[in-house]
């Protein structure tokens, strides 16, 4: 056998073992989920963010299931409602199932994204539900007069400046606001219902209050069908699987690294309050 056949016989070949393994196609959702991510953000959720990487996850031609790997606090829960209805429209078209794994946290639009899944793993530890709505903001009414500042705000339309930071609160405004956060709780539960079914075990008081469970008690209101990790989880089911992990994209000034330097000062300052509003809601489920 000359040189180049015995180099022909250790290269793979089309058919080997390697090219008929199993794919599990793992989708990292980390981060606070937001129509408007930072610049400066190293990890955000919306359906712009994740296209590219639902795209390539679902594309794999030996495909056996999706993983989606969820450490997410919550936020919008109209970008919630579009990621996961992607998912959705993704798996029954490729016919694959998905499971959903809730790393540290999967509160609120975190579990709207796991409710996506065909089932549901969280570890004992994870924070599980915050099946609710919240509105967050600041009240600096006698602000700009502190510092000699006019805001002049003209209007057509008697409800166009509802909730102004630079106004005293109209209770007006917050009955109109609790009326919205009424409406789009009711679709929240309904895509629990609709997604969890007859699996929910807990009272319905409790299950869409807002609160939050670990995995273990989650496990036992029937938010998710087993305790287990990810890897664990597709080792069992997937023995012979390759793992393809995809990750959805950064902004570009993040990810090259430079989004301080670029930025102007009033930029930065919005930044920084977003930044803190980020932290905020992390820090509600003591992360």
């Amino acid at each position: 056998m000359s040189v180049t056949d015995r180099l022909a016989a250790k290269l793979p070949r089309i058919g080997d073992r390697g090219d008929r393994s199993p794919v599990v196609s793992v989708i990292k959702l980390h981060g606070v989920i937001t129509p408007t991510p930072s610049p400066l953000a190293r990890g955000t959720i919306n359906i712009n963010t994740v296209e590219s990487a639902l795209t390539r996850a679902f594309d794999h031609d030996r495909l056996s299931a999706v993983a989606l790997a969820i450490n997410s606090p919550g936020g919008a829960p109209t970008q919630s409602a579009l990621v996961a209805e992607r998912i959705r429209e993704l798996a029954d078209k490729k016919g694959v199932p998905v499971l959903a794994f809730c790393e540290d946290v999967a509160a609120s639009g975190g579990y709207w994204l796991a409710c996506a899944g065909d089932e549901i793993f969280a570890h004992r530890s994870s924070l599980v539900g915050s099946i609710g709505v919240v509105s967050a903001g600041f009240g600096l009414a006698g602000l700009l007069e502190r510092f000699g500042v006019e805001r002049r705000v003209h209007t057509a339309g008697t409800r166009k400046v509802r909730l102004d930071p630079f106004q005293p609160e109209n209770p007006e405004d917050v009955v109109w606001l609790k009326s919205l956060q009424s409406q789009l709780h009711d679709q929240f539960v309904g895509w629990v219902k609709e997604r969890r079914g007859d699996k929910l075990t807990g009272a319905e008081e409790d299950l869409f209050s807002g609160e939050v469970w670990t995995g273990g008690k989650a496990l036992e209101l029937g938010l998710v069908d087993g305790v287990g990790s990810l890897r664990g989880v597709i080792a069992e089911r997937f023995p012979d699987a390759e793992i393809a992990v995809a990750e959805p994209k950064r902004p570009l000034l993040a990810r090259l690294g430079m989004a301080g330097s670029t930025m102007s000062t009033s930029d930065r300052v919005l930044a920084a309050m977003e930044a803190m509003e980020t932290r905020a809601i992390w820090s509600r489920f003591g992360l």
